[in-house]
């Protein structure tokens, strides 16, 4: 079987202490091979220097955060009451056209530099949680935000994927498409500003506590694209994070599957092998 190599990327670095330990646990066991961080929310400055006083063979990148927590400095259209909205009044607000752009991008840009200043490098890759940085508008900010901070390359998920994958892999294809539709274009006016992006996206899920298992994952690894990236939310799980997050549970679920001689066993059968994002 001719072998191939993929991202796979943990999502929610400093969510909270219990997801940042968790999650660095599996990226020091060589279990994931990137990681995405949340810089608006509390863990994140503890979290940077765990990271790098251990140094994981694996990317950090930004996640960009519009949906969860309270934003870095106020945005008295976008979050007046001081939290930010949830992903539907977001997504839609983004399809009428009405969100405040300005406000999203000095936000985006607040985020960009609280991770240079807690880890003292850029990102080496940016995506959103719950896949904002796709939405129509949220992408034009996003991608000025980036300009404006020099970094007119830097590798940028690209949420979508060919509905043929998406059909093949049959696991979750109905959120798959819909994250397709919200991302239509997104992919063309990244490359139009400069920017790498991953050929091949899997990795949703319904996070039902106790179903992440090798019958899931291995969907994840079919009709795999040319520079194929998964996402992962593996933690563990604290008071912090059950305030902020629906998802809990299912995070210690991908956190146990990830660290067994299961998963390790899946990618050998399946000739996939993880790299970064530089590769």
């Amino acid at each position: 079987m001719a072998g191939f190599d993929f991202v796979l990327c943990a999502d929610d670095f400093g969510m909270s202490e219990a997801v940042s330990r968790g999650l660095l646990e599996a990226a020091l066991a060589g279990r994931v091979s990137a990681a995405s961080a949340m810089t608006s929310l509390p863990d994140w400055p503890r979290a940077a220097r765990d990271w790098a006083a251990s140094g994981p063979d694996a990317d950090l990148g930004l996640h960009v955060t519009l949906t969860c927590g309270a934003p870095l400095g106020t945005m008295p259209r976008f979050a007046p009451s001081g939290e930010l909205p949830g992903l539907g009044q977001l997504a839609a607000a983004a399809l009428r056209g009405v969100l405040p752009l300005d406000e999203i991008e000095d936000q985006i840009g607040r985020q960009i530099d609280a991770f240079r200043d807690s880890f003292g490098a850029a990102p080496s890759h940016v995506d959103g949680h719950q896949h904002v940085h796709v939405l129509p508008g949220v992408r034009t900010a996003l991608l000025s935000a980036l300009a404006r901070r020099g970094m007119s390359n830097v590798f940028i998920r690209d949420s979508s994927d060919a509905p043929r994958r998406v059909a093949r892999r049959r696991a979750f294809a109905a959120k798959a498409m819909q994250v397709n539709a919200l991302a239509l274009g997104f992919g063309r006016a990244a490359r139009r500003a400069g920017h790498s992006l991953n050929d091949g996206f899997a990795g949703f899920s319904d996070f039902a506590p106790g179903r992440y298992d090798a019958e899931q994952f291995s969907t994840y690894l079919a009709a795999p694209g040319a520079r194929h990236l998964v996402m992962c939310h593996p933690g563990r799980v604290d008071d912090a994070l059950r305030r902020l997050d629906r998802v809990t549970d299912a995070r210690e679920t991908e956190l146990a599957f990830l660290m067994s001689s299961t998963f390790v066993d899946l990618l050998e059968q399946n000739g996939a092998r993880l790299s970064r994002f530089a590769a």
